[in-house]
């Protein structure tokens, strides 16, 4: 059988104090997040990181210095090799984060070093965006540009039966009724200026799309649900509703919650951070009556074999890049789409 690579993809996050700046500045020179020119994305992402580091570290100090983001995707990296061993096929998964080491120019020298015959990207990004999919897969063409293998590439996977089903399970138990009330489910994901959509990005539309396949696997059991993001920064108009507006609404119609992630699939600052200490404190302030936080689907079996899905699916596929099904998913409207109009 001829060598295979496969290369997780993720954000990353700094490892100690003295990433964090740093990290920051790449996260903020990348054209995908501010579209300025290089001669003023530069600056200004040095600026933005610069005044936003501190914050940044003392939210890193509640998690030990840095972030878990690495440790975790490793841990999905092999509990993929082992899927897909189990599926009969052989081989080495590899990791390019986007904003923090293992680069994708570093990953790139181990893959070529493996000297493969067939590569498959895997974003570990279930909704495909502009900011998180696209922007990795342009990195990784420019840092893979002589790498002679053939590669192929999953865009998205919103609704993969592997997924939804992980994220059922771990959504399932939390739902019983507390103090004799059924308690609201907050789908919560990252979100995203406005202006990112009107675009013609999908992720919005794909979120939704990974929404409703979840509460139908929980059926009447999920009966109140709603789609939420969080994260906002800056002055710009984001999409809604916000997590933090849908808290303090739990809070005023005396609704406990269980709040899950569905776009972020390990453990990370926005998750450990954002979710279990803030916006607890957030719901407890607000008179939220009872708050759960699901666990991101991370290593769950269900979750590494519909990966395991996807990059078989790939390898057999005729188009270089494809979403879950190997057919575009999204609506015309989003021209944006990996797949283009």
């Amino acid at each position: 059988m001829s060598k295979l690579a496969v290369v997780l993809f993720n954000l990353g996050g700094p490892d100690k104090p003295d990433a964090v700046e740093p990290f920051l500045f790449n996260l903020f020179k990348d054209p995908a997040i501010i579209g300025a020119p290089g001669l003023v994305r530069y600056p200004l992402a040095k600026l933005i990181a610069r005044r936003r580091a501190p914050v940044a570290r003392e939210i890193y100090a509640k998690l030990g210095g840095g972030s878990p983001i690495l440790a975790n995707t490793e841990a999905q990296a092999a509990a993929l090799e082992r899927a897909l061993a189990a599926r009969g096929i052989a081989a080495k998964s590899f990791i390019a984060m986007r904003y923090w080491h293992p680069f994708a120019a570093e990953t790139a020298r181990a893959v070529a070093a493996l000297a493969p015959e067939r590569v498959v990207l895997l974003p570990l990004y279930p909704q495909y965006s502009t900011t998180t999919t696209a922007s990795s897969l342009a990195e990784w063409r420019k840092a893979a540009a002589g790498l002679n293998a053939e590669t192929r590439a999953v865009c998205c996977y919103p609704a993969e039966r592997g997924f939804v089903a992980a994220l059922a399970a771990l959504i399932r138990p939390h739902l019983q009724r507390r103090e004799g009330q059924a308690p609201r489910l907050l789908f919560s994901a990252h979100g995203l200026p406005k202006k990112v959509i009107a675009r013609g990005d999908p992720y919005q539309w794909q979120v939704e799309r990974t929404a409703a396949a979840v509460a139908a696997s929980l059926g009447a059991a999920a009966s109140d649900w709603v789609v939420c993001y969080q994260s906002r920064v800056g002055p710009l108009e984001w999409i809604g509703p916000a997590t933090d507006a849908e808290i303090r609404r739990a809070g005023r119609d005396g609704v406990p919650l269980v709040v899950a992630p569905i776009a972020f699939v390990s453990e990370h600052s926005e998750t450990l951070v954002e979710l279990d200490i803030e916006y607890r404190h957030l719901a407890e302030q607000a008179g939220v009556p009872s708050y759960v936080r699901v666990p991101t689907v991370s290593a769950h079996a269900a979750f590494i074999g519909g990966l395991a899905a996807q990059v078989e699916a790939a390898l057999i596929r005729p188009a270089a890049i494809a979403p879950d099904g190997g057919t575009r998913l999204c609506p015309a409207e989003f021209g944006r789409c990996a797949l283009g109009a």
